[in-house]
C-alpha cells in the first residue's frame, strides 16, 4: 500500500486483563488483521516511576510473545520511563523501535505520570505518527485513561484522598473529531462489599460527581473489565469483544453495548477523518515516521517477490496437505526452507514469506 492510501491503524481499549484470556484476544484480532511479519513495542512509560517498570512492561512483552507466537511477533521493550533521566522518552536511541512497530502497547501504571512524561514527547509523537500509517494501537489500565480529552487522576483520588476532579489527557482522538473520558475496570468489585471500586476504583458516588463536572461535547467511555473496544477509524465502526461490555455517556444520553456488538463510531461523538495524515504532529517527527514506513514497504515488497519455483513448491505441499500426506507436506516444507523462504499455514491459505 502506497503511502498516500494509508488509513489510520485501529485501536484496542482494553478495561483489564492484557495478560489474561480476554487481552490475548484483543491482541489476537489486532495481529491477525496486521499479519506478518509483526513488530511490537511496549512502552514502559505508564510504570515509569515504579522502580520494577522493566518487570511490569516485560510480563507484557513475554505474554504477547507466547499468545501470538503464530505470528512470530518481534517483541521489545521501549524504556522511556521519565524526562531528564538516561531514559528519557525524548531519548531518539531508546524510542527508536516505535518507528518500526506495527503494534504499539502501554498499559498499567499511573495516568497522570504517562500524561506527564508523554504529552509533547518524542515518544508520543512517534506513536501517533505510526497510528496514521497503520500501526495498531492496544491500550489498558492506565494507558487507555491516559490518552483521553480529559484524564482521571485515580490514585491521587482513590488512595491519596484529593477531591474527585480531571486532568487533561493526551487526546489522541481530538484530531478526528472524539472528546472522551476513558474509564476501564468500569465494574470492578475488589472492594466486595465493604467498598465500591467500581468506575476504575472510585466508586459510583465519586463517579457522579465527576460526571457533573464533565466540559460540554467530551463523552464518557467505560470499559468493563476483561473486555476491550476495537475502534476501527478507517471503517468508522466499533467491535466490543471480551467478557461483558462498554458504556458511553454522550450528551446526556447513557448506553451499553455488550460483548459481540458493534456500532458506528459517531456512538463516542462528532467523529471525521483527518484532512491530512500529518495533521497536528511535529514535522521532524513525521518525516522520520515517513522514512521508516517507506523503508518497511520496500523489505515487504521484496518478501512477496516469491521466486516462481518456491510457488510452485507451495502448491504442490497445498496438494500434499489436502491429500493429508504429511510426510511429502513436511518435505515439501524442507525445500521451501532450503531456497531461503518460510512457509505458514493460515485460515486463507498458505503465506510465504523471504526468511530471516
Amino acid at each position: 500500500m502506497s503511502l498516500s492510501m494509508q488509513k489510520p491503524g485501529l485501536i484496542a481499549l482494553l478495561g483489564s486483563g492484557e495478560t489474561a484470556a480476554a487481552g490475548g484476544q484483543a491482541f489476537e484480532y489486532l495481529a491477525e488483521r496486521l499479519g506478518p511479519p509483526l513488530t511490537v513495542s511496549v512502552l514502559e512509560t505508564p510504570a515509569g516511576f515504579e522502580l520494577n517498570s522493566a518487570m511490569v512492561a516485560g510480563r507484557v512483552a513475554e505474554y504477547i510473545q507466547v499468545r501470538l507466537q503464530n505470528y512470530r511477533p518481534e517483541v521489545r521493550l521501549v524504556a522511556a520511563r521519565k524526562r531528564g533521566s538516561a531514559f528519557s522518552p525524548d531519548d531518539r536511541e531508546i524510542i527508536s523501535g516505535l518507528l518500526s512497530s506495527r503494534l504499539i502497547f502501554a498499559g498499567p501504571g499511573s495516568p497522570s505520570y504517562a500524561v506527564r512524561q508523554l504529552a509533547g514527547s518524542l515518544a508520543w509523537e512517534y506513536t501517533r505518527s505510526r497510528h496514521r500509517l497503520g500501526a495498531a494501537l492496544a491500550f489498558a489500565s492506565a494507558a487507555s485513561v491516559a490518552l483521553g480529552t480529559l484524564a482521571l487522576p485515580v490514585y491521587e483520588i482513590y488512595k491519596v484522598g484529593e477531591d474527585p476532579h480531571w486532568k487533561p489527557g493526551l487526546d489522541l482522538l481530538a484530531p478526528f473529531g472524539l472528546s472522551l473520558a476513558i474509564i476501564p475496570h468500569w465494574n470492578n468489585t475488589d472492594g466486595g462489599s465493604d467498598v465500591d471500586t467500581s468506575h476504575c476504583f472510585i466508586g459510583e458516588e465519586r463517579y457522579e460527581s465527576l460526571r457533573a463536572q464533565l466540559p460540554s461535547g467530551v463523552s464518557i467511555l467505560g470499559i468493563d473489565e476483561h473486555t476491550s473496544l476495537i475502534i476501527d477509524l478507517a471503517a468508522e465502526t466499533c467491535l466490543v469483544i471480551g467478557r461483558d461490555a462498554v458504556h458511553i455517556y454522550c450528551d446526556g444520553h447513557e448506553c451499553s453495548y455488550r460483548q459481540g456488538e458493534s456500532f458506528e463510531i459517531g456512538a463516542l461523538g462528532n467523529y471525521h477523518p483527518l484532512q491530512e495524515p500529518g495533521e497536528g504532529i511535529r514535522p521532524q517527527a513525521w518525516q522520520a515516521a515517513l522514512e521508516a514506513e517507506a523503508q518497511r514497504e520496500r523489505e515487504a515488497t521484496e518478501r512477496r517477490s516469491v521466486p516462481p519455483e518456491v510457488e510452485e513448491l507451495v502448491a504442490a505441499r497445498q496438494t500434499a496437505r489436502s491429500q493429508r500426506n504429511w510426510p511429502e507436506a513436511d518435505r515439501l516444507r524442507a525445500k521451501i526452507n532450503d531456497l531461503g523462504w518460510n512457509v505458514r499455514d493460515t485460515p486463507e491459505g498458505p503465506s510465504v514469506e523471504k526468511a530471516d
